[in-house]
C-alpha cells in the first residue's frame, strides 16, 4: 500500500468533518439571513453556542456512518460518481439519525429548514472537497508521485490494452515500469536483477494463456519479494483467500489481499503502537532504570544489547534489548556483538542437547552458560525485552505481531516461511502466548500466518492481555 494512499484516506476523516460542520453553520446563518427572515420569518430561539455543540455530535456520528459505508476505505484511484453516490447514501442515512433525535428531543432543533438545508449543503460539500482531493491525487500521479509502479505479465491483446491505457492516461495511478511475455525460471530471474535497481509496487498477471506453473510461480515470486498481485478476473485458480476487484479499461482486474493490515488496519495499528507504548514506557520506567543499575554493578559492559534483526520486507534494523549474556561472548551482528561470542555460539548451535531448535532455521540454547547472574533472571520474566518499546516508538516492530529473527536466521527461511515477514515484528504474538519457545519453528510460522491473515485490533488487545501469563509459564529455554 502506497504511503500517499494512507494520507489521502486519513486526510478525509478530518476534512469530512470540518465540511459537516461548515454545512451545519452554514444553514444556520442562511436561516438567520436576512433575505431569507422576509421571506420566512424566526419565530424560535435558538443560539448559536448550544446548536454547535449539537453539530459537533452530529458529525462524528456522522464519520462513524461514513466509515461503515467504505468511505474511508484505502484504495488507489476510483470513480468520482460512485463516491459521490456512497456520499449522498451516507449523508441520508445521517440525516434519518437527526430525525430520530428530533423524534425523541425536538427541542434540539426547531428548524426543519436548517435540517434539511444542513444534509444537501453537506453532500455538496463533502462532494466538492472529495473531488478536490482527488485532483490532487490526480495531479501528483502525472508525476509519478503515488503512482503504482507495475510490472504487466502477458503476451494479449488484454495486456496490450492496459499498456496502452496506462500510458495514455498518466492520471490513472499506474505506471509501467517493465513488461515480461510469460514468466518461466529464467524470465523469474531476469525480474528478481531487475527489482534490485528499480521500484516495483505491483505484479499484474494479464495474460489467460499463461501456464498454470507459470501462474503459480508468478504468484509465488510476488509474495517472496513483497509485492501485490493482481490479475485479470477467471485467471487465478489456487492460492486465493480475500480478493477485491476493481474495473480498468473496461477490464475486471482482481487483486490478492494478503492482510487486513493493508490500509486502515496498518494506521489504526500504528497509533495503537505509538499510544500504548508511551504509556508502558512511562509505567515501567522505575523498572527500566533498576534493571540497568543490576546489569551495570553485576557485570562489566553496556546495559544494552544491540543487534541487527530482520523486520517487515526483511529490512534490516537496530534491536533493542537488555544486555544479559557477558559482554565479551555477545553473538550476532550488532555493534556489541564479538567474534569469540559468534564462535562459541556456533559450537553451542551444534549440539543436540543444548541447542533446542537444531533442526530449525533459529537456535535456542538450554542453560547457555554465557548468560550473567542478572542476565538470568531478566529473560525468565522477559524484563529483557522491555527496551524494545522504543523500537516500537520508532516504528521498527509492533507490540503484536510475529518475533523478530537475527538476519543470519531468516536467510535459512524456507520459501512458506517468508509470509512472517509480510508485516511488522512485534514483542509479543500469537505464538509467544501460545508456547513461547517450547514450540517447533513450523508451529510458530503457522501461527504467524493465522495472525496476519485473520488481524484484527480485538485479537491484539487479546494477545496484549494473555501476555503476562504466557511470561509466568515455565519454558523449555530462557
Amino acid at each position: 500500500m502506497k504511503r500517499s494512499e494512507l494520507f489521502f484516506s486519513f486526510l478525509l476523516v478530518p476534512l469530512d468533518f470540518l465540511m459537516i460542520v461548515l454545512a451545519g453553520v452554514s444553514a444556520y446563518y442562511i436561516r438567520y439571513a436576512e433575505f431569507f427572515q422576509q421571506l420566512r420569518p424566526v419565530i424560535f430561539n435558538l443560539q448559536f453556542s448550544g446548536y454547535l455543540k449539537i453539530v459537533f455530535i452530529i458529525a462524528f456520528l456522522w464519520l462513524i456512518i461514513f466509515a461503515l459505508a467504505g468511505l474511508y476505505a484505502v484504495k488507489g484511484a476510483r470513480r468520482l460518481i460512485n463516491e459521490i453516490y456512497k456520499v449522498i447514501l451516507a449523508c441520508s442515512t445521517g440525516l434519518m439519525l437527526i430525525v430520530i433525535l428530533i423524534f425523541v428531543r425536538r427541542e434540539l432543533f426547531d428548524s426543519r429548514f436548517i435540517v434539511l438545508a444542513g444534509w444537501l449543503l453537506a453532500i455538496i460539500y463533502i462532494s466538492a472537497a472529495r473531488g478536490l482531493v482527488r485532483l490532487i491525487q490526480r495531479a501528483l500521479f502525472k508525476y509519478g508521485i503515488g503512482a503504482h509502479k507495475v510490472v504487466l505479465v502477458g503476451n494479449s491483446k488484454t495486456t496490450d490494452n492496459l499498456i496502452r491505457e496506462f500510458s495514455s492516461k498518466k492520471n490513472s495511478g499506474y505506471e509501467v515500469v517493465k513488461r515480461l511475455r510469460d514468466f518461466s525460471i529464467e524470465t523469474a530471474q531476469e525480474l528478481a536483477e531487475f527489482l534490485k535497481t528499480k521500484e516495483v509496487d505491483e505484479i499484474m498477471q494479464s495474460d489467460p494463456s499463461l501456464s498454470k506453473a507459470e501462474v503459480l510461480r508468478l504468484y509465488d515470486f510476488a509474495d517472496d519479494h513483497h509485492l501485490t498481485f493482481k490479475y485479470a478476473a477467471d485467471l487465478l485458480g489456487a492460492k486465493v483467500l480475500k480478493t477485491e476487484v476493481a474495473e480498468i479499461a473496461g477490464i475486471p482486474i482482481v487483486e490478492v489481499k494478503k492482510t487486513p493490515l493493508d490500509g486502515w488496519g496498518r494506521i489504526i495499528k500504528r497509533i495503537f503502537d505509538i499510544a500504548a507504548s508511551i504509556i508502558l514506557i512511562i509505567i515501567l520506567f522505575p523498572v527500566l532504570i533498576i534493571t540497568a543499575l543490576c546489569i551495570k554493578l553485576d557485570s562489566q559492559g553496556s546495559v544494552f544489547y544491540l543487534d541487527y534483526r530482520s523486520g517487515q520486507y526483511n529490512k534490516r534494523f537496530l534491536f533493542y534489548k537488555f544486555r544479559s549474556m557477558v559482554a565479551h561472548l555477545c553473538d550476532g551482528e550488532g555493534p556489541n556483538a564479538t567474534k569469540e561470542g559468534n564462535e562459541v555460539l556456533n559450537k553451542l548451535i551444534v549440539d543436540e542437547k543444548i541447542n533446542t531448535r537444531s533442526a530449525d532455521p533459529l537456535h535456542k540454547i538450554k542453560n547457555d552458560p554465557r548468560i550473567t547472574r542478572v542476565g538470568k533472571f531478566i529473560r525468565r520474566w522477559s524484563i529483557d525485552e522491555l527496551p524494545q518499546l522504543f523500537n516500537v516508538l520508532k516504528g521498527d516492530i509492533s507490540l503484536v505481531g510475529p518475533r523478530p529473527h537475527m538476519t543470519l536466521e531468516t536467510a535459512r527461511y524456507e520459501h512458506h516461511h517468508k509470509k512472517a515477514l509480510t508485516i511488522k515484528p512485534g514483542i509479543t504474538g500469537l505464538a509467544q502466548i501460545s508456547g513461547r519457545s517450547d514450540l517447533t519453528f513450523e508451529d510458530e510460522v503457522k501461527l504467524d500466518v493465522y495472525y496476519i491473515e485473520n488481524w484484527s485490533l480485538l485479537l491484539d488487545l487479546s494477545i496484549l492481555f494473555r501476555t503476562p501469563l504466557a511470561v509466568l509459564r515455565e519454558r523449555k529455554a530462557e
